[in-house]
């Protein structure tokens, strides 16, 4: 058999055995999703927490808040809905230190990082969950189920989301993903990406283990039918129905104005939303998109192209409102703030290959088969003020969901048995 035949199978073989594997970590872990009736949540109300009462048909709009002449109280109460590859990281990090800086009650997954998916949110799949439950701050992947995520915080929360050029995250989500689509193991070509592109229905399998990765992918997260056809009415139903529940649309390529934004939505204050980008992958394993198949990437997903349009128009409007020039400034400051923090934290001043992060705590998760996501060495010495927080913003989701609490057995499992096979 020609090595590179022989290399597919043994590829195909271990797709099939991570699919099994997973099938069944996803069967084990219904059995321990629905906790006893008698494992309640604390009996202390945390900070901030207001009980949760019957949903209404839409979230009451909250108004920019540090613009206002009265001034205004932060808000703790969030919903982040976690779209994939969108910079969502590094915003849940921002969540993550805000929600533990304010002793706030987050609802976690139990078992491992995200709400069972890719199957619909489920107010069962919280850790330590029983009805009336109420908490401050919902974050972790899911696909999206308004009116179950509604139930689990107060009225008056706050909806935010992030959305990406729909080509860009196509080409991110491909080369994080494809692994794990077996459809995508008849691609023989050195540039998979592009055999694919120029003819996607050959290979794409709408019912496939893992299609909705490589399809509309925005669409599939917010929790509609990422299949539907574009002349359907219901496309645009969905779009203006993700503008009625969510406050603000954040725009990955914009990252900094819309923390901006977000930071004057919730009256927080600048240390609050400083960041190190998290779960970036490098250079070398990022190509390009050439002008053709960027197109060609945008027309296959077409879906999430309206809805990318709809809100990088809502976007700007934002920032028309917000002043220019005030955006400038405050931009400028985060920046300043963010490099100011990159000098005190960051040994060497930049991101590293992961062979070169010395401590484990500070290791990302990395793809099936790759090493490709970069990570971070914290200075040896950092004054008291800015330990904690340098360690807090450096610290990777799977470590951080630890260090908060959570239950991730699955997780800790399925990295035993990928160690151990050498994916």
């Amino acid at each position: 058999m020609p090595l590179p035949q022989k290399k597919r199978w043994v590829s195909m073989a271990k797709g099939l055995v991570l699919g099994a594997l997973f099938t069944s970590f996803l069967l084990l872990l219904y059995s321990y999703a629905v906790p006893p009736l008698h494992a309640g949540l604390a009996s202390t109300t945390p900070e901030g927490t207001a009980p949760c009462s019957p949903a209404p048909g839409e979230p009451e709009v909250p108004t920019l808040a540090n613009g206002s002449a009265g001034g205004c109280q932060p808000r703790r109460d969030i919903v982040f809905m976690k779209t994939h590859k969108t910079a969502s990281s590094t915003l849940l990090n921002i969540l993550f230190r805000f929600g533990q800086k304010h002793g706030l009650k987050f609802a976690f997954p139990n078992g491992r990082n995200d709400f069972d998916y890719p199957a619909f949110f489920a107010r069962s799949l919280v850790q330590d969950y029983r009805p009336g439950a109420c908490f401050n701050i919902i974050c972790n992947h899911m696909r999206f189920h308004y009116d179950e995520v509604r139930g689990l915080v107060p009225p008056n929360a706050t909806f935010i989301t992030v959305l990406r050029d729909p080509a860009r995250l196509f080409e991110s989500s491909f080369h994080y993903f494809g692994s794990v689509v077996p459809f995508t193991w008849k691609l023989s070509g050195h540039d998979k990406l592009a055999e694919f592109l120029q003819d996607p229905d050959r290979y794409y399998d709408p019912n496939g283990y893992n299609a909705h990765y490589l399809r509309n992918l925005l669409f599939f997260d917010l929790g509609y039918d990422s299949g539907l056809d574009p002349g359907n009415p219901q496309v645009q139903e969905h779009i203006l129905e993700v503008e009625r529940r969510f406050h603000l649309v954040l725009l990955q390529e914009y990252f900094d104005e819309s923390l901006v934004l977000l930071k004057d939505l919730l009256c927080w204050e600048l240390e609050d939303v400083l960041y190190f980008k998290l779960n970036a992958r490098r250079a070398s394993a990022v190509p390009r998109l050439s002008g053709e198949l960027y197109q060609r990437a945008t027309a296959w997903n077409v879906l999430d192209a309206r809805l990318y349009r709809h809100f990088n128009a809502s976007f700007w409007r934002k920032v028309e409102a917000f002043g220019r020039e005030r955006m400038a400034r405050e931009v400028a400051a985060l920046r300043r703030a963010n490099e100011r923090m990159r000098h005190i934290c960051i040994d060497g001043g930049r991101a590293v290959d992961a062979a070169a992060i010395q401590d484990s705590a500070m290791q990302p998760w990395q793809p099936l088969g790759a090493k490709s996501i970069l990570g971070y060495n914290l200075k040896k010495s950092i004054g008291q003020r800015h330990a904690e927080l340098c360690r807090r913003m450096l610290t990777p989701e799977i470590q951080y969901l630890m260090d908060l609490g959570v239950n991730l057995w699955v997780t800790k499992l399925w990295k035993l048995i990928r160690d151990f096979l050498k994916w």
